[in-house]
């Protein structure tokens, strides 16, 4: 929320997660940026397939978005992530709002 009073709706999603990292890590946070999520087909390891922008204390998947609407495609990715990482909870946080609570979707994977 500091991040986004700060810094407003209208930036690029790297602005947003370079400041929100710092934020993170400034709080005691552990987190990983531009993780890397191999895909396994035919019990094959596919490297560097998807990328997850976010996973905070290897637990939570943070995906950043600046867009106009958060389209379902974008839910769907979230929920990719976290099939292939391993997580099971994740926020999709869309900052190109007024408000980012209108912008915060919280995701989690069904097991």
């Amino acid at each position: 929320m500091k991040v986004h009073r700060h810094l407003g709706p209208g930036l690029l999603e790297s602005a947003y997660e370079e400041c929100l990292c710092w934020e993170l890590n400034r709080n005691g946070f552990s987190l990983q940026r531009q993780v890397k999520l191999p895909l396994v087909y035919e019990e094959v390891r596919l490297p560097t397939v998807y990328c997850a922008d976010v996973v905070v204390d290897h637990s939570i998947i943070l995906e950043i978005k600046s867009v106009e609407t958060v389209l379902p495609v974008h839910k769907a990715q979230i929920l990719t992530y976290l099939r292939l990482s391993g997580c099971r909870v994740g926020l999709l946080m869309n900052f190109n709002q007024p408000l980012l609570k209108n912008g915060l979707y919280r995701v989690a994977l069904q097991v």
